[in-house]
């Protein structure tokens, strides 16, 4: 018995949705149920996990270019700042591979085996010793640009007092839970971590007012050397405000979401976030350079610490930070005013 052409179209059809997931029952035809991803119950847990090493990810190509830049640039630097420099490109590089390798055990070498969510990977508890590590330095960095600025030990010694525990609440945090292990316990540590990112956070707002505050003083209402002030004021600022963002962001989904790792979204980039502003206070006298002689170049470099400087009397170098940086201009405006003079004074001849 030969079929029909209508009745194989209809069983060709009945073939082609089986194959395309669907059954038959009766005259209705319904979808058949489909396997869900087991990662999609886990979406808060590795999502923003993910988001935070891809930001991160993305911040360390920019201070790499950073990097380059300096050492391009050729600055004739303190010893000091060029170690702190090339300790951060370090401790950004290591940090930045580690926290990759962290998403390649979650997400592909555990993919199928979501109980390796319960447990932290080393570059997880290693995020707070580097990001305290970064804090310490850009800390002590600007404080000694301060004590430069204002030649004040009480004000210098005060930062320091500040940012040794604000490290050491860090290297405790992170070295607890790498202890622990076990995420579920990592509740036990809320103690420490509200210490160090509270105490963190009034260290970078403290640096960035009393920095603003000394260059905003040196304001002479001139516009190149208000110009170079301004420079200089936007970067304490950035030091301060994108670190604190991100550390309040840190604290709060800690506390707030402890299930979720949103705490990690914000903790993870926090280190390539010191280094782009600490970095940026320095590559900003590329510009200088090309508005200032050599001279008030070198001037100004001193007075704020970039450059070995010159035993000199101790005073209040912000107060006359204005005059270092406007110097070349004061001396032409002298050579100006005396080249008038002198053509007032030349008697004119009759003709």
């Amino acid at each position: 018995m030969v079929a029909s052409p209508s009745v194989e179209k209809l069983f060709l059809a009945s073939r082609v949705f089986e194959r395309a997931g669907y059954k038959r029952r009766g005259e209705e035809v319904l979808p058949a149920p489909r396997l869900t991803s087991p990662m999609g119950v886990y979406d808060q847990i590795l999502g923003p996990l993910l988001i935070g090493i891809l930001f991160n990810i993305y911040l360390y190509g920019i201070v790499t270019y950073q990097y380059a830049s300096y050492y391009r640039a050729n600055f004739n630097d303190r010893l000091t700042v060029k170690c702190v420099v090339a300790f951060l490109f370090v401790l950004d590089t290591v940090h930045s591979a580690a926290v990759m390798y962290m998403a390649w055990v979650y997400m592909v070498a555990n993919y199928a085996n979501p109980t390796a969510l319960q447990f932290g990977v080393w570059p997880y508890p290693f995020t707070p010793i580097g990001t305290a590590s970064s804090a310490l330095v850009t800390h002590l960095f600007l404080g000694d640009r301060i004590y430069r600025l204002t030649q004040r030990k009480v004000l210098y010694a005060i930062i320091i007092t500040m940012a040794l525990p604000t490290f050491g609440l860090g290297m405790a945090s992170g070295i607890e839970a790498w202890i622990i292990h076990v995420n579920a316990d990592m509740p036990r540590i809320n103690g420490l971590v509200i210490a160090w990112l509270s105490m963190q956070v009034s260290v970078d707002i403290f640096l960035t007012v009393t920095l603003s505050i000394i260059l905003g003083r040196a304001k002479t209402g001139m516009p190149s050397t208000d110009t170079v002030l301004r420079r200089l004021i936007r970067g304490a600022i950035q030091t301060g405000l994108f670190a604190s963002i991100f550390s309040l962001g840190d604290l709060f989904s800690f506390l707030l979401l402890p299930n979720a790792n949103f705490y990690g979204m914000f903790a993870i980039p926090i280190g390539r976030i010191y280094s782009n502003t600490l970095l940026d206070t320095l590559l900003v006298r590329e510009k200088l350079k090309m508005e200032m002689s050599s001279s008030a170049f070198e001037r100004t470099s001193r007075v704020m610490g970039w450059i070995p400087s010159m035993k000199v009397a101790p005073g209040v170098a912000a107060t006359n930070l204005h005059i270092e940086v406007h110097r070349n201009l004061q001396d032409s405006t002298d050579i100006l005013s005396s080249y008038d003079d002198e053509r007032k004074n030349v008697p004119v001849n009759p003709v």
